[in-house]
């Protein structure tokens, strides 16, 4: 690896697997001091993205620890999907939290000291942000990720001035294991979408990373307010029946 990030105290949320875990790898290989959050881990590595406590302790943490903070990544979030219907408003304040709320409550306990660092946030927002879909009921996430994009460009604006770059990536449908257990899960009409994605596949969460190695890197130190989509060109044509036999 070329230590694109050497020098670099990165906070990742969400680390304990999926992308999270691969953007943990890649970063730490990149040259990065990277401190990892998830509900899921133990430890000073606990973290609960809503609760303001929580996130607190791990960014001050962090800082006390390393000295600095140059890089919030707001990875975490969890999802539950319904119809406008049938969503209960229980699941609905749910999802906003665990995707909106949590980038919030993270980038004003990271803000202070990213103003001393000049530093970076990285916020995953989803293509489910730019666009409606028919064949995925998903009322509340869809919500919650235009949030995460409108905010960001917000971040950015405010960031601006201290030196702070605020950026974004959506990806489309990726290959997670949580993924593979509910959207492309055998029951679910989503589980045949590679077959609309341009590229013809799914992607990885090292398709993600790298984006993120990108945006986070001195390499975009014009880059900010941007939402980089991350999605084999899914979002970028029109759905339908394709004749492969038309483009050759």
């Amino acid at each position: 690896m070329s230590g694109r990030l050497a020098g670099k105290v990165a906070l990742i949320s969400g680390t304990a697997r999926g992308q999270g875990e691969a953007a943990r790898e890649r970063f730490a290989a990149e040259g990065a001091t990277v401190v990892g959050g998830d509900i899921l881990l133990d430890g000073d590595e606990h973290l609960d993205v809503t609760d303001t406590g929580s996130v607190e302790a791990w960014v001050d943490g962090a800082a006390e620890r390393h000295g600095r903070v140059d890089i919030l990544y707001n990875n975490a979030g969890a999802v539950r999907f319904a119809a406008i219907d049938e969503q209960p408003l229980a699941d609905w304040r749910f999802t906003l939290a665990a995707e909106l709320d949590s980038v919030f409550i993270a980038c004003q306990r990271a803000w202070p000291h990213l103003k001393r660092s000049r530093g970076v946030i990285l916020n995953i927002a989803s293509t489910a942000g730019m666009t409606g879909s028919m064949t995925n009921r998903r009322t509340a996430h869809t919500a919650s990720k235009g949030g995460v994009i409108s905010l960001t460009r917000q971040l950015a604006a405010e960031g601006a001035p201290h030196g702070i770059r605020a950026n974004c990536i959506s990806p489309g449908m990726i290959a997670t294991p949580g993924a593979r257990d509910n959207l492309l899960a055998e029951h679910h009409p989503m589980r045949t979408i590679a077959g609309a994605i341009p590229l013809g596949r799914l992607g990885t969460a090292q398709d993600v990373v790298n984006a993120a190695v990108f945006l986070a890197s001195d390499e975009a130190a014009y880059i900010t307010g941007a939402n980089l989509v991350v999605d084999g060109g899914w979002s970028a044509v029109l759905p339908g029946a394709l004749d492969q036999e038309v483009l050759r």
